[in-house]
């Protein structure tokens, strides 16, 4: 009898444990000597993610030596008016030490649209486009909506865009999975599997993920959906602080079961902060 009743404690305790765990009662970590950070929307603000990085490459060096792995949660492009030069700096030299992973945003997809379909210029120029032409020199959108003129844009963009820029937007991950969490742009897509998520939730989810207290597998790390602070719930954290706007870009840094900000803002003293 008291070996039966040791069996049903331990597998008592097993089926706690992964009842915790599918409920998100324990904590999500990374393996031991991996140190991640993860870049929240950066919408054609180069000044601050030069700034970003440099705190970046300051906090891994103060920390100790470590694997680090810096992921961008996308959305490079767009609505901020240093488009280009945020592809040149994210094509260009690289961090010592780090592993890059480069995810797609919904405002890339975009892009890679306009490149493919000039008509989608009409679209892509009213939420941010036109600020990325601009910055390429291209210019014939800003009064028209002429077709000819979206025709004349798109021909020139692929003449004013880098091999390196397209090749990049080309190359960008829908996902990646570290330990304990999966990184995507938007969000997923409750009730469905992560290897299952589908393009169109990964881009631009926002209903049903946003609300939703379920466990989702992993704890998700996402951007697209701009708040002035980064928000840290127990299924999610979001890190899009809207930085072409209020100036904040926010990058989350997870080691062990912890995790912590580094900040930048317009004009002040680069913020540091822990949760």
């Amino acid at each position: 009898m008291r070996v039966r009743a040791r069996k049903e404690r331990v597998i008592g305790g097993l089926l706690n444990r992964l009842k915790g765990a599918l409920q998100g009662g324990e904590p999500a970590s990374l393996p031991e000597g991996m140190r991640i950070y993860a870049v929240g929307d950066i919408h054609g603000r180069d000044d601050l993610l030069a700034r970003l990085l440099d705190q970046i490459e300051a906090d891994a060096k103060d920390r100790g030596s470590c694997h680090n792995v810096l992921i961008f949660l996308g959305d490079y492009v767009d609505r901020g008016l240093q488009s280009k030069a945020v592809l040149d700096r994210l094509t260009g030299a690289r961090l010592p030490g780090f592993d890059y992973v480069f995810l797609r945003g919904n405002h890339e997809q975009a892009m890679l649209q306009f490149l493919d379909d000039a008509a989608f210029g009409k679209t892509w120029k009213y939420y941010g486009g036109l600020e990325t032409l601009h910055s390429y020199g291209v210019t014939e959108l800003t009064r028209t909506d002429d077709p000819a003129a979206f025709e004349r844009a798109r021909e020139r963009f692929v003449e004013a865009l880098p091999a390196a820029h397209l090749n990049f937007l080309k190359s960008l991950m829908l996902s990646a999975e570290f330990g304990g969490y999966f990184f995507a742009h938007a969000g997923v897509r409750p009730g469905v599997p992560l290897h299952r998520q589908i393009e169109e939730d990964l881009l631009w989810i926002r209903e049903g993920f946003l609300d939703s207290d379920r466990a989702f597998g992993k704890i998700v790390v996402h951007g697209h959906t701009p708040r002035e602070e980064a928000v840290v719930k127990a299924n999610r954290i979001g890190v899009d602080t809207g930085a072409y706007m209020t100036g904040l870009l926010t990058a989350v840094v997870l080691e062990g079961t912890s995790h912590r900000f580094v900040q930048t803002r317009d004009a002040e003293v680069p913020l540091a902060a822990t949760g």
